[in-house]
């Protein structure tokens, strides 16, 4: 019985194994969500995993699928009602020529949103407008589309609404905002201001070419100005349900809802069009992290994790929390921050862990991904909005500038942590 369980669990390892190196790698082009989906269709046909434990997994995700549909429905609304355009015109008349000056403009940017929004929300909404700014300033625009990717993981912690992967680890116990900011934000501003000044020195050379600011103002629409109201109002909303403690995922879900059926409604359109236009893949790529994750549980890899962290933690909670949100960053980009954010919340959970281990798991969980294309959703996401726009980043451009930027952020964001306890 001992060598069957021990050849169950290396067949669900090889899976797990297979399925995420498939969404990093993308072999034959194929889309991240198809090896994903695979790998979880593969452990409950083959019977290591029930089917029931697939469909507990799916569930855990609810909150999420919520989440990114609002975002996504804001998203497109946006785009096609030329917000973005708008905005766009906007920050490439304040550069006034200076392709630096409009890095600094769509950092700022993306501070903001996704502090307010989410990280997934700067990937999803500016990411389009980004890339409006560069081509009509008639600038390079990677530097800028690798701006939003690396701030939307850099700022995601700053308040508990800036990451769904926070909801993810510390579930339906948030601490308190005022006690966040108190724990969270000295780190943010160290990870957000080394993030820039390493992106300043990496692109220095695109970022000094001269670049068009002299662009004609476009006409914001009636459904424009809808879909930015729908934006700000859906930033009042996720503010609220913080504070109240409340999900978030249905009022962003309803948010963007209600803004797509009011512009359908001042423009007296079916909405088929704008369906079409959203990323639906997205829903079941989470989906099947969610579930690989849990078969992943079933060999008592989270049981062994959850004994580690707890013993080494009675031993030396600074090291231990040292080496917690090193791993967790790492681990990240192997299988996704929110798997391993939800890894780490039941290891939490189930362990007892000291708070400043918790603590520095988040920010593994939040900053680690800025290592890898596929560590975080919302560099997912960020992908999928340029492949869309005929762009795309390998694995191996993604890395090389990762490689320079995620490691000094994290270290002394956990330097920022473990000094402010």
């Amino acid at each position: 019985m001992p060598d069957a369980l021990n050849g169950a669990h290396l067949a669900v390892w090889i899976i797990a194994f297979v399925a995420t190196a498939g969404v990093i790698v993308r072999p034959w082009k194929l889309p991240e969500f198809i090896w994903a989906i695979a790998g979880a269709l593969l452990l409950v046909v083959s019977g290591l995993l029930p089917m029931g434990g697939a469909l507990k997994a799916i569930g855990r995700g609810t909150d999420v699928y919520l989440f990114l549909i609002g975002m996504m429905l804001l998203s497109e609304v946006a785009r096609r009602e030329t917000l973005f355009d708008w905005l766009a015109s906007i920050a490439v008349r304040r550069s006034r020529g200076s392709a630096r000056r409009l890095f600094v403009l769509v950092y700022a940017v993306g501070i903001m949103v996704t502090v307010f929004l989410s990280n997934d929300a700067t990937a999803v909404v500016l990411t389009p407008a980004v890339l409006a700014a560069a081509r009509a300033a008639k600038a390079e625009p990677m530097p800028y589309l690798l701006a939003c990717a690396f701030i939307a993981n850099a700022a995601s912690f700053v308040l508990p609404i800036s990451n769904p992967a926070n909801l993810v680890l510390y579930g339906h116990h948030l601490p308190p905002l005022l006690r966040w900011l108190g724990t969270f934000l000295f780190p943010s501003v160290l990870a957000i201001a080394v993030t820039f000044v390493v992106m300043l020195l990496v692109e220095r050379r695109r970022l000094s070419q001269p670049i068009t600011s002299e662009i004609a103002q476009p006409h914001l629409p009636p459904g424009g100005m809808v879909a930015l109201a729908g934006i700000v109002v859906t930033a009042g909303v996720l503010l609220a349900a913080s504070a109240l403690d409340a999900p978030l995922g249905l009022p962003t879900c309803l948010a963007g809802i209600g803004t797509a059926a009011v512009v359908l409604l001042v423009k007296r359109e079916a909405p088929w069009a704008t369906l079409r236009g959203v990323s639906w893949t997205v829903l079941p790529l989470v989906a099947g992290l969610f579930v690989l994750v849990e078969g992943l549980d079933t060999t008592g890899v989270l049981g062994t994790l959850t004994r580690a962290l707890h013993h080494a933690s009675q031993s030396d909670t600074g090291l231990t929390a040292w080496v917690a949100g090193i791993a967790t960053g790492l681990i990240g980009n192997v299988m996704n921050n929110l798997p391993a954010g939800l890894i780490a919340g039941q290891a939490v959970v189930q362990g007892h862990l000291p708070l400043p281990v918790v603590n520095a798991m988040l920010i593994g969980v939040d900053l680690g991904p800025n290592l890898s294309i596929t560590g975080s959703l919302a560099t997912i996401l960020w992908l999928t909005a340029l492949r869309r726009e005929g762009l795309g980043v390998s694995f191996g451009q993604f890395l090389a500038r990762g490689a320079l930027v995620m490691p000094p952020a994290l270290l002394l964001a956990l330097a920022g942590l473990l000094l402010t306890r």
